[in-house]
């Protein structure tokens, strides 16, 4: 798509846009008097604005049912997880009987980790990213230590032979590279910090030609961009949903695994009342029959209240479509790159470290600025919100549910201004 750098030109790509209404479904933060420009939602997502309606309503719910309200239908809290399935699955190319809402992200990593990571003979290692998201070095960490082995020896690093961005090749020459040695690969499917958006599909295929599980943290991917996790025949995933599904504040998360493995009863995880099957849970006989497919890993009653903030956040998913939200993503991302590297007061003062391939990312670029922490600053006091990630990022992240071309092109004027200033 051919861009201008003017604000008519912004303002006719809003009027085109068909995902133009959802922006007032959202309550944006007020800052100097004004609407923000929000382009944090890869950290935090926006509330939407039904979310108190359908909260009040699971509210008076309780009120009036007590303990019958996990029975009562049309939506008993028995079932809960099972609202959220359909338009889970279609975020990420699914089964609905292979995704279930439970938990938070690295609890479910642990349980993934826990089902997926046993070492045997030299089948010992797990390859991940040289700088992954500290949960995920923690988590992996962990596990090899309970198991008695040294993380010093048996978690493998790589990253990239130059810049910030991986090639397929590299990664897939690695897993074969570790061949009988390694058990699991565990990616991101997004960088958190280059926004890197990974090929899942070919990763996955190079761990199971060598014998390997393949596992992605989808916390970055999740609402962000459309997947194909069952095509791709990955193995297991999880994700929050407080980041692009915007369900509030340490909300609930989920997990993918594949029906090849949920499938199958023996199939080892740890396990917990919740995921006994429920035509026969409340037996009590302990006997343990796993639920069908990912549910079998749930371990208790879900907490109602974040889920409910979770249906009403992925009802605006159902209407918007991922699809559709690529789409614009694709064109609000381009527009804002383009400012960037165009303009003659800011191309030899911000360096992008995302992908320039518009399909190798997601919604977030990731810009090394001039001025560093000094700029991020002076962008959050006139009401620009964003991330800062050390050793030196902004993470923009103009977010195609709720943000406006119109938001990119001021935020845009916003830091030439600054620098203007600095003169």
């Amino acid at each position: 798509m051919e861009f201008q750098s003017s604000k008519e030109f912004a303002l006719s790509l809003d009027k085109k846009d068909q995902l133009a209404h959802f922006q007032d479904q959202y309550h944006f933060p007020i800052r100097n008097n004004r609407k923000s420009i929000y382009f944090c939602g890869n950290s935090l997502g926006l509330q939407p604005k039904q979310t108190r309606t359908f909260i009040n309503n699971e509210l008076d719910n309780w009120a009036q049912n007590g303990v019958e309200g996990h029975f009562l239908e049309p939506k008993p809290w028995v079932r809960y997880s099972d609202l959220t399935k359909p338009s889970l699955a279609k975020l990420v190319g699914a089964q609905t009987n292979e995704v279930v809402s439970m938990n938070n992200l690295t609890t479910n990593l642990h349980l993934m980790l826990a089902s997926f990571y046993y070492p045997k003979g030299k089948r010992t290692k797990i390859l991940l990213e040289k700088g992954a998201f500290p949960s995920d070095h923690y988590a992996v960490a962990s596990h090899i230590k309970r198991l008695g082995l040294n993380p010093d020896e048996h978690m493998v690093t790589i990253e990239p032979s130059e810049g910030y961005n991986f090639s397929t090749d590299e990664i897939i020459n690695k897993i074969a590279d570790l061949g009988e040695e390694l058990a699991l690969v565990l990616f991101p499917g997004v960088q958190y910090y280059s926004g890197q958006y990974f090929d899942m599909g070919t990763i996955s295929r190079a761990a199971h030609e060598i014998g390997a599980y393949a596992g992605f943290d989808l916390a970055h991917a999740m609402g962000n961009l459309p997947m194909s996790l069952h095509k791709d025949d990955v193995d297991f995933a999880t994700w929050c949903s407080y980041k692009y599904l915007n369900a509030g504040p340490g909300s609930v998360s989920g997990i993918f695994v594949h029906e090849k493995h949920s499938s199958n009863p023996d199939f080892p995880k740890l396990t917990g009342w919740w995921g006994h099957a429920l035509a026969n849970r409340f037996e009590m006989n302990n006997k343990f029959v796993p639920a069908d497919g990912a549910d079998a890993w749930m371990l208790s009653n879900l907490d109602i209240l974040p889920m409910t903030a979770h249906i009403a956040a992925l009802d605006l998913f159902d209407q918007a479509g991922i699809e559709n939200l690529r789409e614009k993503s694709i064109r609000l991302t381009g527009f804002l790159e383009y400012l960037l590297i165009t303009d003659e007061v800011l191309t030899n003062r911000i360096s992008i470290i995302s992908p320039e391939d518009q399909s190798a990312r997601g919604c977030q670029l990731s810009v090394k600025v001039e001025g560093g922490k000094e700029i991020f600053h002076s962008l959050i006091e006139a009401g620009v919100i964003l991330d800062w990630r050390e050793p030196g990022v902004i993470r923009l992240a103009p977010t195609p549910m709720y943000n406006s071309f119109l938001d990119v092109w001021e935020f845009f004027e916003i830091l030439k201004n600054i620098y203007a200033r600095q003169k």
